[in-house]
């Protein structure tokens, strides 16, 4: 299965994951409450999707949203129930309690999907493991707990009062005792050289092993002495039988320690630093996080490095398994699962994510058909979707039309502005068209005359107004009293209506060419005084645009101008 949806996970799970489908699942829910969420989901050129975090930042607050999950784990009962019930006398309607009734009744879900043999591990910074530890112990039961694993994901930096935040904090839970695990192995740290090596005949290095192993034996000869050495005087036994040690030291593959203490079974080989393989514990320190010059960063700030998900992957699962990731973001998880032949399901409730995953994934993986499931086909689609959630509906929108910037909410209320259309217009520089979305049942004169100020105030060329409805006559007729607008490519109509009738049926607005993206990012501040006057001069549709390089330190690469 490879399957990518948009929606909210909640619903999807509820509706469209069936029961023990699932082998392994990975979870990063976002958590912080002071966190600027138009982070999570700004793109790599940083002029995308700012907004979309009012998709998170409205889930963890206190609302008739988290009542609502709060009286559903009520009534699911049981452990979960005393514990939300617990916390809420506690933390009454905080943003931690929203946050945490919010997760339940997804965990909920996610034990009910997951296969008898499957495991689970959620991802979480140490301010919120308590928590969610709690939770998952109230749901999977405190036996089916494995592991917390500290990934150590940074360097440590100057802190004011505390020591520095360096790890991140990966929960690991099994549904049942029969789950799946493979031990994995990685490098050795070459400067720790093992205490247990000697010095052969041959005068190399060898490394030696234990003989015994734990627990003594009442009856067997793996309890009895061998050659003046008795395991049981100190609670062990042989790990072999007296044949096969002889055997081993006929070969001078025991090791007789000149102290007389206990013999060790000697490696064949010698010792080589570089090639040694130490088995992987609960602290991941080999696994950097994405810098700003990794090759896999796609400008996600909470992107996971995809080695580590390679990890979990390789330790959970096997070949042909099914990986979720109800909070897939920018698509590590399901990255990882399509190079290790896994399959996969991938939820995400903004429109930029399920893109840009899709994006991803073509990119990496020849004549690989990314489905998407949940992105309106039609026009019962797109009312479902802005009935649903009008934020969602505005940003998918503003995609179809062609946006290159989403408002972003954080700045005030949008002015009618909910997205924007930039383009190189000669020696005016660039010229902006301003998109408005209405999703309601109707469309009207006031709603045109509302974007035509917005244009006129802003100083803005031309509007387009995307609408769920068809306009009305009065609406059509204001539109094309608005006049044209005259830009180095032609002249358009001022104002243009975009029903969605229209945009499913094909019938788009006349635009000009949008700007390449990469020549409308923000100007990077000059890092050092440059003596010289220097310029960049490049040409785009028979134009030519020049920008100083000394006054605001601007560097473009001339790869993205090829074409």
């Amino acid at each position: 299965m490879r399957k990518l949806f948009f929606g909210d996970n909640l619903d999807i799970l509820r509706e469209r994951v069936a029961d023990g489908s699932v082998d392994l699942i990975y979870l990063d829910p976002p958590f912080n409450s002071k966190t600027d969420y138009n982070l999570l989901f700004r793109s790599s050129d940083g002029l995308a999707a700012g907004a979309q975090a009012l998709a998170f930042e409205d889930t963890w607050r206190w609302g008739s949203s988290a009542e609502t999950a709060f009286r559903e784990i009520v009534a699911y009962g049981g452990a979960p129930a005393r514990l939300v019930g617990s916390l809420r006398h506690w933390m009454q309607e905080s943003d931690t309690m929203a946050y945490l009734v919010m997760m339940t009744v997804r965990l909920i879900e996610l034990h009910r999907v997951l296969k008898d043999t499957g495991s689970l591990y959620l991802h979480c910074d140490p301010a919120a493991s308590h928590y969610l530890k709690m939770m998952l112990d109230a749901i999977f039961g405190p036996t089916s707990f494995k592991s917390e694993i500290v990934w150590k994901r940074t360097n440590a930096r100057g802190t004011k009062g505390k020591w520095p935040a360096l790890h991140d904090v990966i929960l690991f839970y099994t549904k049942s005792d029969r789950f799946r695990f493979s031990t994995q192995t990685g490098p050795g740290d070459i400067n720790r050289i093992p205490h247990t090596l000697i010095t052969g005949l041959d005068g190399r290095k060898y490394q030696t092993y234990e003989l015994t192993g734990p627990g003594r034996t009442k009856d067997g000869e793996s309890g009895r002495e061998w050659r003046g050495f008795d395991p049981s005087r100190f609670g062990r036994h042989w790990g072999q039988n007296e044949a096969e040690r002889d055997a081993l030291d006929l070969q001078g593959l025991i090791h007789w320690p000149s102290n007389g203490g206990f013999p060790r079974r000697r490696a064949e080989d010698p010792f080589d630093p570089a090639a040694r393989l130490v088995t992987i514990g609960d602290v991941w320190t080999d696994i950097d996080r994405l810098n700003q010059s990794a090759k896999e960063r796609l400008g996600y700030p909470t992107q996971k490095p995809l080695a580590l998900l390679e990890r979990i992957i390789r330790a959970s699962s096997a070949p042909g398994d099914t990986i979720l990731d109800p909070f897939c973001g920018c698509g590590t998880t399901v990255h990882a699962a399509e190079k290790l032949g896994r399959g996969w399901v991938g939820i995400d409730v903004t429109n930029y994510a399920v893109k840009l995953i899709s994006e991803r994934l073509s990119a990496s993986f020849e004549d690989l058909a990314v489905e998407i499931d949940g992105r309106p086909q039609d026009l019962a689609d797109a009312a479902a979707l802005a009935s649903r959630n009008k934020y969602q509906f505005q940003w998918w929108a503003c995609d179809v039309i062609g946006a290159q910037r989403y408002r972003d909410r954080k700045k005030g209320p949008d002015g009618g502005v909910d997205g924007e259309i930039l383009f190189l217009n000669g020696p005016r520089g660039v010229g902006r068209i301003i998109v408005s979305v209405k999703g309601g049942k109707a469309l009207g004169v006031d709603a045109v005359r509302e974007l035509r100020a917005v244009v006129d105030q802003q100083g803005a060329d031309m509007g387009v107004l995307v609408s769920l409805a068809d306009p009305s006559r009065d609406a059509i007729n204001a539109a094309l009293s608005a006049g044209v607008a005259r830009t180095t490519h032609g002249e358009f109509p001022k104002l243009q209506l975009a029903p969605m009738s229209d945009l499913f049926e094909g019938r788009r607005p006349r635009l000009p060419v949008p700007a390449p993206a990469a020549l409308l990012r923000p100007p990077k501040q000059a890092k050092a005084k440059r003596t010289n006057q220097l310029s960049f001069t490049f040409a785009f549709e028979g134009h030519r645009y020049s920008r100083p390089v000394a006054e605001d330190g601007v560097v473009l690469d001339p790869k993205l101008l090829v074409g």
